[in-house]
């Protein structure tokens, strides 16, 4: 049975998309800790990071990469923050959370909420100033 994450790559659950090129996703996280909180997927869907072959883990770090610029170039904050869980979703998946501070990345801190048109409008500005 397809993931969540894979459902949302197909197109059968909604998302505000931020970037894809043929073997990777992103799109903002539905329950973010900040503002731009960004999750990167492979598109094959694989539960354990360890468990992608090494080109496609370089290019899920590369591609997130290019994502954490574009996230850092319009959401203020002093560095994009890393971290790859992999207990919620059993689709590999790296956060990518603008910090100032660690305790900006702690996932016990409560969910901001925001409306449909604050995440359309975030994912518009990281989206156009991603490279790939």
């Amino acid at each position: 049975m397809a993931t969540i994450f894979k459902k949302i790559i197909n197109g059968e659950i909604p998302c505000n998309k931020i970037a894809e090129d043929e073997n990777y996703f992103a799109f903002l996280d539905i329950n973010p800790l900040r503002a731009g909180h960004t999750l990167v997927v492979p598109k094959r869907e694989t539960d354990y990071i360890f468990d992608l072959d090494d080109d496609q883990l370089a290019g899920l770090i590369l591609f997130s990469k290019k994502v954490a610029t574009a996230i850092k170039s319009v959401i203020p904050c002093n560095r994009i923050g890393v971290a790859i869980l992999g207990i919620e979703v059993p689709h590999t998946h790296v956060h990518l959370i603008p910090m100032d501070t660690m305790e900006d990345i702690n996932f016990k801190n409560p969910k901001i909420k925001f409306s449909s048109e604050e995440f359309k409008e975030i994912a518009a500005k990281i989206s156009q100033n991603v490279i790939l």
